[in-house]
């Protein structure tokens, strides 16, 4: 691990952005130009004391995880994670798999949606990045382990996470969610993680097993989904679905339609925000 040379680069990386890069308000008026390090801390999930360290040659070697954390905070491009793990002593993710890195132009795009709940999902259903409404809807998905934030995961070994839905949506969803697992893992007979996925489903859930067998092929894309908030109520919501290919992300966006109470509602809880009002499950 060269400290020096990763404390420079965070440094750096931290210097070359504006708070609105990063979906944040200027505040009151900064001495030196980019993020604060605290800024950089809360974005990528960790202490201020930790990022403090590593920007100071003084801090423990990152951890995969920490690694992916800080690329997704500094908006990286691919190249310049890469080379982000190089400087912690870490062999870069490959590129041949799906990635835990969110391009910048999806993050900056992500930042630019504060009027809808919107978020970035692996085609496995993991959480990558969440703008603050979506946060205030379906709760923040990015404080919990890594394992948490998986939708999938979640919908059929975590039952708290149906309450989100009315229950006579929970079927579809259960079918939408094994039909997409199963075409994600036709499609990448050699990646690892949807075959894990999908033995550690098997294993756990009935159910899962049950629709898996039924051989039902399907992805994510545009559909009307009911979210149930415990503020604001029911929201009806038309989702969008845009697919980066490259790396095997989903920008999932839901919106209300212009008139209705769900849209009502939705600007009620775009008021209301994250004050301690959001549901502690996740959907997508």
């Amino acid at each position: 691990m060269n400290r020096a040379e990763l404390a420079d680069f965070l440094r750096r990386g931290r210097a070359r952005l504006d708070p609105s890069d990063v979906g944040l308000t200027a505040g009151a008026r900064r001495r030196t130009p980019g993020l604060r390090r605290e800024e950089v801390a809360q974005l990528a999930g960790m202490s201020v004391d930790y990022y403090t360290r590593l920007e100071q040659s003084r801090g423990p070697r990152p951890s995969r995880q920490m690694l992916t954390a800080l690329a997704r905070a500094l908006r990286l491009t691919d190249v310049e994670r890469d080379h982000l793990f190089h400087l912690a002593g870490e062999e870069p993710p490959r590129r041949e798999t799906a990635s835990g890195h969110v391009r910048p132009g999806l993050l900056l795009i992500l930042d630019r949606l504060h009027d809808t709940p919107a978020q970035v999902v692996s085609d496995c259903g993991e959480v990558l990045a969440q703008n603050a409404m979506a946060k205030a809807m379906v709760g923040d998905v990015m404080s919990r382990p890594r394992r948490d934030r998986n939708l999938t995961r979640r919908f059929f070994l975590d039952p708290t996470a149906r309450s989100l839905f009315p229950e006579e949506d929970v079927a579809n969803h259960a079918r939408a969610h094994v039909a997409t697992l199963r075409a994600v893992a036709a499609a990448r007979p050699d990646d690892p993680e949807p075959a894990a996925l999908v033995a550690e489903l098997r294993a756990g859930s009935a159910e899962f097993a049950r629709l898996w067998d039924a051989h039902e092929v399907s992805q994510r894309n545009r559909a009307t989904k009911r979210f149930l908030h415990p503020v604001v109520g029911l929201l009806e919501l038309d989702c969008e679905v845009m697919l980066s290919h490259e790396h095997h992300h989903l920008l999932v966006v839901h919106t209300a339609r212009p008139g209705t109470e769900s849209y009502e509602r939705l600007q009620l809880l775009r008021v209301l925000g994250l004050q301690d009002l959001s549901p502690q499950e996740t959907a997508y």
